[in-house]
């Protein structure tokens, strides 16, 4: 199996975090992940920051919550900020 896409990894994260009821290819990645797209809210944005923190090694200030947008949105930070990851 070929190794999985950063995005389908950050899709992976939030699915287990949030415990949602959705898979990977359901989450469209440029779709707004809160209100109208997944329907996160607030509290759930706090689950996020944490578990992307973890689970990818990069630190979300509070400055910074607009990265959790979309997929798109959290995976250009991740990349900024983790080269690692590129």
């Amino acid at each position: 199996m070929s190794e999985k896409t950063l995005e389908y990894r950050v899709k992976e994260c939030i699915i287990d975090r949030l415990d949602l009821e959705v898979t990977p290819e359901e989450i469209i990645d440029s779709e707004p992940l809160f209100n109208e797209g997944l329907g996160l809210d607030s509290l759930d944005s706090l689950e996020l920051v944490i578990a992307i923190g973890k689970e990818f090694d990069v630190t979300i200030g509070d400055d910074e919550y607009e990265v959790l947008n979309t997929i798109e949105t959290i995976c250009h930070f991740i990349r900024e900020k983790n080269s690692q990851l590129v």
